[in-house]
């Protein structure tokens, strides 16, 4: 249970110093073992001979290089018997072995630790022979004093790993279990004189402008320079002088330096203060609003061994979708990510390496944090997290931890970070309570929950005196908006009431990345893919990136939801209003730019005058010509930031004026029976069953009502939240199975009539269609007549209509939403515009395959062959949505992974009047009752041309 032996204090990180570094990363001899059982010590023994054993790379894990045994994935289940303290024998256990030579020049004056960053998730170590000491607390920084052990050459570093310890029941995190080494390993030297640590303090008055400086320093004295603030100050001394502060928006550090008589430490100095002032979190002074997401570290090759380089794509790919904040899920990310949140600004909760999940399926009998003899590990790892990460202006919120229930342990966590550090927040949202922390925290409430927490009206404790002062904390969604698949849906209803109540702050969506492992058959893999006994499935990717870091829709509807700057047409008026809704920036680092589109054709383009713009103000302005069409206006960035270039759009509002243009009816032609056939001006149809089988020269397969779609994971719904699982409710029904009978083939005078009954095998409620065929000389009209006979308990997932080209037919052009899918509660981003691509860029290659790729308010689309012939399908009166893809729902609905899905023959269109939303039900709230798709009568229409 303890955390460990042998180590010294922690301390605070730091990347810059005149003192010697050495990394100890690259290749490593390594043995796997299935079990500690017969293992001895000879191998950490001067001499041994490890010359059969097999090559690693440090960091990694061992799973993810062939060396033996395999990923992982549970959600809340521990995949071993539940018996704490103890683990099973089989408990795969990897030997580790390092030679190197100390770097010439090193003094030799004073002392020299082994630092480790992470180890998953237990290690002993040795050093020539002499064996160091144990830890646990996989994703926490532990060092040990080596000086008196070390040698100019030959040295030899020994390192046990165990894949389960007693600390392993403390990080049941909802990720892969994936041991080994995969952390930084580096010796560093600590030259007498050095301080042993430091806790720098920079405080901001907004009231005045001044920030206060004092930097406390252990062990050694010695004096703070910052030469632009004019400061030389003695180590402890405070100093006032005017700064301008660190926010997540304008993140302004000041180089620094302490200097003692066996260091020269860098320092990066942030001003800022973070307190709840009035029930709200502030932040100098002012209330922030969290754009947030949740990040755990992964990279689909190396899992937790993520590089510098990665770790800045992720934060440059946040800051260009909107981003500000990240909670670092569930354990301290590795150091140099807060390096560059304080760089590139970000505001940061910082989370305790704690997860006990796994005891909720046991009613939390047995939970770690209510139990006294666990409460050294946990006041280990606080202050392992806190004294670590203690230096970084980006961190304004402590974690306790993650779904660890309620108990004792929490409370002394508590109390200690604030002894340690009060000049920051806890936060924990296991307890609902609220008595160990500073701000009220919630995983997925519903909105009109979040409406009420809002209004401080919601569901009263039965605590009157908790529930007082919970009701006066401001409200955080830690989680909320589950990024599963295709999804999540509700984004913008949920930032209309950030927005609108003061004490709801925003939150972070689950989560940033898919954490999809790349798989040579699989493509990217998920739980059960490698044979594991209990999994939790594709759960692991739910993320706003898929795994290769390509953003996903859901990023880009994020993006578009929490853009700091609203742009929205005032009706009728000819002007848009600009809110700046940054919580510190002006608008002086954007420029406006404005263009106007005709049927989706570029009529013009300009930059528009906005006067700059205070946080919370906002300003009319007027558009700078007359005219129909769709108008847009974007603000992009002025000039070259770290995180994108001049002229990268931040953001973007659209206003349509003038009627929309309706296709004239084609009528006046005339149904022609022949051998076998209908003809009716360039369609061709059966005579038996009345389905078109041409338009001019283009064949048609299998033009029918359509109301499948291959449920999305938030379709599903997850397993504990049984109402709202929609896919299954589909499937029950038999909507998967429709079958379709024609009832009558009517060729009248100035139409074709052909009468349906669509409904499942097995029985069921059924839909009646009625499919009236017009059309004049060049064009085909459709108007598609939809009744509900008996009783419909389930909404429709679309309804619109299917039919099939030649493969051939695969370049897509549009007039409508775009360039990415949307859905009726997902299409904040989509834009208005003319846009092409290939059917295969259409699709969006979710780890799990399901319903992707609609095109919302499609006026007009086009699907042609190389040769530009094809076809032209119009709204008769009303945008449709738009899909198209190389195989059917059908197929798409049993494919476990992409590379599943083989292309066929024939490309599959989808035309459709309405949709079913997609909600968060993967995790989350399910469709907003506006979004649902029930059953009612309905008529729509479609105006079909040949092409070429």
């Amino acid at each position: 249970m303890g955390p460990g032996s042998g180590g010294t204090a922690p301390r605070a990180w730091y990347a810059r110093s005149d003192a010697g570094r050495m990394s100890l990363n690259g290749e490593w001899l390594f043995r796997l073992s299935p079990g500690p059982a017969g293992l001895d010590e000879s191998f950490a023994r001067p001499g041994f001979d490890a010359s059969g054993w097999a090559a690693i790379t440090v960091p990694g894990h061992w799973v993810l290089q062939g060396a033996g045994g395999a990923p992982a994935y549970t959600n809340v289940v521990y995949p071993f018997p539940v018996d704490p303290p103890r683990v099973p024998d089989e408990n795969p256990t990897g030997d580790h072995l390092r030679s190197f030579d100390l770097p010439a020049g090193w003094s030799g004056d004073g002392e020299v630790v082994l630092r480790f960053d992470g180890v998953e998730s237990c290690a002993r170590v040795w050093l020539n022979g002499r064996e160091l000491g144990d830890f646990k607390g996989s994703r926490l920084p532990h060092e040990f004093a080596v000086g008196e052990l070390l040698r100019p050459e030959g040295n030899v570093l020994a390192v046990r790993v165990h894949q389960w310890s007693s600390g392993s029941y403390l990080e049941d995190q909802d990720q892969w279990w994936l041991p080994g080494i995969f952390r930084d390993v580096t010796l560093l030297e600590r030259p007498s004189g050095a301080p042993r640590d430091f806790f720098v303090h920079a405080g901001y008055d907004h009231r005045d402008g001044s920030g206060t400086l004092r930097v406390e320093c252990e062990g050694a004295t010695g004096r703070v320079l910052v030469p632009e603030l004019g400061i030389d100050a003695a180590t402890g001394e405070s100093v006032t002088v005017a700064v301008e502060p660190w926010t997540a928006e304008t993140p302004r550090l000041y180089d620094g330096e302490l200097v003692t008589s066996g260091e020269r430490i860098g320092l990066r100095v942030g001003f800022r203060s973070v307190a709840v002032e009035d029930g709200l979190v502030r932040v100098n002074g002012r209330r922030v609003l969290f754009r947030g997401v949740n990040r755990h570290e992964f990279h689909p090759e190396t899992g937790r061994a993520v590089d510098a380089a990665t770790m800045r794509r992720d934060l440059v790919l946040m800051k260009r979708h909107n981003i500000n904040a990240v909670r670092t899920s569930h354990y301290p990310p590795h150091p140099a990510f807060l390096d560059l949140c304080d760089e590139l600004g970000l505001w940061v909760i910082d989370e305790c390496d704690l997860e006990t999940h796994g005891f909720f399926g046991l009613q939390w009998r047995g939970n770690p944090v209510d139990d006294d003899r666990w409460t050294p590990a946990l006041l280990d790892r606080a202050a392992r997290m806190v004294e670590r990460d203690k230096n970084h202006p980006s961190v304004i919120i402590w974690s306790l931890g993650n779904e660890c229930g309620t108990g004792r342990g929490l409370g002394a966590m508590a109390g200690w970070i604030r002894a340690r550090d009060p000049e920051r927040l806890v936060h924990y949202e296991g307890d609902p309570s609220c008595r160990d922390v500073d701000l009220y925290s919630r995983m997925y409430p519903t909105h009109a929950e979040v409406e009420l927490i809002g209004r401080r009206a919601e569901e009263p404790l039965a605590d009157p005196e908790a529930d007082a002062r919970r009701r006066a904390m401001p409200f955080l969604m830690c989680e909320y908006a589950h990024a599963m698949g295709n999804g999540p849906g509700g984004l913008s209803e949920y930032q209309r009431l950030f927005e609108r109540y003061e004490r709801c702050q925003g939150g972070f969506v689950w989560e940033w990345i898919d954490h999809g492992l790349a798989h040579p058959r699989h493509g990217f893999a998920y739980g059960g893919d490698f044979g594991e006994e209990l999994h939790d499935g594709n759960f692991v990717c739910d993320g706003l990136l898929f795994p290769d870091r390509t953003p996903s829709p859901g990023l880009i509807e994020y993006k578009k939801v929490v853009e700091p700057v609203r742009i929205e047409p005032l009706a009728g008026a000819g002007s848009v209003r600009i809110a700046n809704g940054y919580d510190f920036a002006g608008t002086a680092h954007l420029d406006f730019e404005w263009s106007h589109e005709v049927d989706g054709v570029p009529a013009g383009a300009g930059t528009l005058d906005v006067p700059e713009l205070a946080p919370g103000a906002s300003a009319e302005v007027r558009l700078p010509m007359d005219g129909a069409g769709t108008w847009t206006v974007r603000a992009v960035l002025a000039r070259d930031t770290a995180w994108g270039g001049r002229g990268h759009v931040v953001a973007w509002g659209q206003a349509q004026t003038g009627a929309a243009v309706v296709p004239a009816a084609p009528v006046g032609a005339r149904p022609q029976r022949g051998e076998g056939l209908i003809t009716l001006g360039p369609g061709v149809f059966d005579a038996v069953t009345g389905a078109p089988v041409r338009l001019g020269a283009v064949p048609l397969e299998g033009l029918r009502l359509d109301v499948w779609r291959a449920p999305t994971d938030n379709d599903n719904g997850a397993a504990w939240l049984p109402d709202e699982r929609y896919g299954a409710r589909w499937r029950e029904a038999g909507l998967h199975r429709m079958r379709h009978r024609v009832d009558a083939v009517e060729a009248g005078r100035d139409a074709l009539v052909v009468r349906t009954r669509v409904a499942p095998a097995g029985g069921g409620p059924a839909l009646r269609a009625a499919y009236r065929w017009t059309a004049d000389g060049e064009r085909l009209g459709l108007t598609v007549s939809v009744v509900p006979e008996g009783e419909w308990r389930v909404p429709l997932p679309r309804l619109g209509i299917r039919f099939g080209l030649p493969a051939s037919y695969d370049a897509a052009r549009w007039f409508g939403g775009g360039p990415g899918e949307a859905y009726p509660d997902t299409r904040a981003a989509s834009v208005l515009g003319r846009w092409r691509m290939s059917v295969d860029e259409m699709q969006t290659p979710y780890v799990r395959p399901q319903e992707n790729g609609a095109r919302a308010d499609v006026r007009w689309a086009e699907l042609t062959d190389g040769g530009g012939a094809g076809v032209r399908a119009e709204g008769d009166g009303a945008p449709f949505w738009f899909t198209a893809r190389r195989w059917t729902s059908e197929q798409l609905d049993a494919a476990g992974h992409v590379p599943e899905l083989r292309a066929g023959e024939t490309v599959w269109v989808n035309l459709d009047h309405a949709l079913q939303g997609i909600g968060s039900r993967s995790c989350g709230p399910g469709v907003l009752p506006e979004y649902r798709l029930d059953a009612r009568a309905a008529e729509f229409a479609f105006v079909f041309s040949p092409l070429g």
